[in-house]
Formats: structure tokens, sequence, C-alpha cells
């Protein structure tokens, strides 16, 4: 079974896109809504085929016939649950419930679930920004606009306008594993800097979509190289400093800190990142 985690970032949408294409895609699907809020979308993808799923940052592209897309977008508290075998019993406010021969997946909480034409679904990518999942993305228009920005780049890189699927963990964790200050204008960061930023977030965030989790420390800083005991976190994988406040830095032994950003809890260390 396939659970989706609440809040998630890029690579879990980019997962979910996968098992869409691996269970339902060329297979007909029975659509409904137990809730009773996706009625009349539900109704338009009922006994038809899904053609294909993809995912641009964090939102899900399901695609149907007569050029219709199912969107969706999770948000904080939304979550897909994706199993095999025999369908459960509805629990909970299931949204949205599809189901083929062999498995179903039922969506509750998402902030978006709606049906698009392929001008819509156009229009929504159009305002996203470059994706360091998606084939070909190259960074460059994120590049643009950070260059042009006097906003914090730790506020940046949680826009989804520049860059498309980045989110809490990785924006923490890139910008430590390049010893940038969070606070930095975004108009101050070098194009060398950036080139590395995304060449990290590429690297980071192509891992946690093929293994399933986030594993950000290098090998000298895992826990067998440093004889530490591994992190304990629902959220999973080894970091530097996501939700690691008040934690000793794995790199220079000072103390992570904390503040809001965005309505968003920031994680960094004040030395390693102090220029």
């Amino acid at each position: 079974m396939i659970d989706s985690k609440a809040m998630p970032e890029g690579h879990v949408t980019h997962r979910l896109a996968d098992e869409f294409e691996n269970r339902f895609a060329r297979r007909i699907v029975h659509a409904s809504s137990p809730q009773g809020r996706f009625l009349d979308g539900a109704a338009l993808l009922e006994g038809t085929k899904v053609l294909g799923a993809e995912a641009t940052g964090k939102h899900l592209f399901v695609r149907f016939p007569h050029a219709r897309w199912l969107h969706v977008h999770l948000g904080l508290y939304g979550r897909f649950t994706i199993g095999d075998g025999p369908v459960p019993e509805p629990i909970g406010q299931i949204r949205l419930r599809l189901v083929n021969r062999t498995s179903w997946a039922d969506l509750r909480g998402a902030t978006r679930c709606e049906i698009l034409d392929p001008a819509g679904k156009d229009d929504l990518e159009a305002r996203l920004g470059d994706d360091p999942l998606r084939a070909g993305a190259t960074g460059d228009r994120a590049r643009a606009k950070i260059a042009k920005s006097r906003a914090p780049i730790a506020a940046l890189l949680m826009d989804q306008s520049v860059v498309a699927g980045s989110g809490n963990i990785f924006r923490a964790e890139v910008l430590f594993r390049n010893r940038i200050d969070p606070m930095r204008e975004g108009r101050s960061i070098t194009d060398e800097e950036w080139s590395a930023m995304w060449a990290d977030l590429v690297e980071l965030m192509g891992y946690a979509h093929r293994h399933g989790r986030v594993d950000t420390v290098r090998s000298a800083h895992t826990p067998e190289a440093m004889g530490r005991p591994p992190r304990e976190d629902a959220h999973g994988g080894e970091v530097y400093v996501y939700r690691r406040a008040g934690a000793a830095c794995h790199v220079c032994g000072d103390t992570i800190r904390t503040t809001e950003l965005g309505n968003r809890n920031l994680f960094w260390c004040p030395t390693c990142q102090s220029g």
C-alpha cells in the first residue's frame, strides 16, 4: 500500500504519478465520491480509461479521454492512499475513489481536486517555476527571477512560481549544503552559487523520487561515519538542519537555529551559513 504523507514536496507527487502509471494507466476505472464533494467530477471519469499520469512540482495530473485531466494538489493536509486487492469500506472523508480490477486509490483532504481541459492545464503549469524533477528543466527561469528579487533566498526557494516542487526540507538542506545564509537577498546570489544549488536540488530531489525518502548528508556525516545514532523522525532520512533546532551541527558543532519565514519554520546553522 502507498500512502502519501501530509505536506508533500515535489518528489512525493512524482512518485504518485509513477504509481498511477503503473497501476492505472491503460485500464478502465470506476470513479466515485463517497464524501459527496466531487460527484460531478467523478461522473465524468466513471467507466473511462486512464491514459497516463504526470507531475509538475506539487501538482498531479491524470489524463483521461475527451481531453480531460484530473488535477490534484494535496496541499498541507491532503493524501492519496493507493492499494491492491479488495477495496476497503469507505472510512473518513474520501473526496475521490478510483478503482480498477487490481488496484484502488482514495483521495482525502486535498486543496484542489478538479477536472481541467488542456488549456486549463497549460495555464496552471505556465504559472509554475522550474521543476528539478522534470526532464529538460535547466533552472534558468528560476535564476532570472531570483536575480531580480530582494526577497530572502529561503523564501524564493519555497515560491512555487520560482522553483516548482521545492518545499521546507529541500530549501533548508540545499542552503546548508551550499553554505548560503538563508536571509540573503535573491539578487545577491551569484550565477555560480545558483548553478550549485540547482544541481543540488536535482540530485537530492531525484534521490528522494527514486528511494521514497529524503537523505541529504554527505558520506562523511552519515551515522556510521560519525558514530552517532540514526535520526528518528516521521519524515525519515538523514539531514543536516531540517527539524534539528537545538541540536549540534554535524559539521561545525554549533547549535542549529530556527525561525519562522513565510509561515513555515526555517532551520539553519549560524556558523556554516554565516557568509
